[in-house]
């Protein structure tokens, strides 16, 4: 089976291994320019469960959300990369600017978010929790971020970078 899912097809990937008394995890965000703090917070949520899902918000969702310079990667290529990893089960692009409806479809188990994020500012607690799942908020590796990566890059070729 293909790492990226549709919405539906995920969701029937959820249920199966649910059926089968399996802990589903599940996650989202941009997930541009991967990172050792994204590999780190990736592997430490597999960890939590038997499958992880990423929810990766689609190019024009990244946009609205972070301005007309980004993504960087485009949609596709994050996906792949995202897929690429071990620690990774399932991917979904979603197209909204919040993964709401992702959620509702998929019924994680389990859903994460970066410790930047309060567990009372994590989109989707109020479904996950509703049907018994739980949230957590997982330890941030400082300092790591695409912004600051391209800040950096920016910095030190001479370019001024401003998100």
């Amino acid at each position: 089976m293909p790492k990226v899912l549709t919405r539906s097809q995920l969701s029937a990937e959820f249920k199966r291994l649910q059926a089968q008394a399996k802990k589903v995890v599940f996650t989202n965000g941009v997930f541009d320019l991967l990172h050792v703090g994204h590999l780190r917070y990736l592997q430490q949520a597999r960890s939590l469960g038997d499958a992880l899902a990423i929810g990766l918000n689609a190019d024009e969702c990244v946009k609205r959300l972070k301005g007309d310079k980004r993504p960087i990667l485009p949609e596709a290529e994050r996906a792949e990369l995202l897929a690429g990893l071990a620690c990774v089960d399932y991917v979904c692009i979603f197209p909204e600017d919040d993964p709401r409806e992702l959620i509702k479809a998929a019924t994680p188990d389990l859903l994460v978010k970066g410790g930047d994020w309060p567990i009372d500012r994590i989109l989707g607690r109020d479904t996950v929790e509703a049907h018994g799942g739980k949230v957590m908020s997982l330890p941030f590796v400082e300092g790591r971020s695409t912004t600051t990566i391209v800040q950096d890059i920016t910095r030190k070729y001479g370019v001024d970078f401003k998100e």
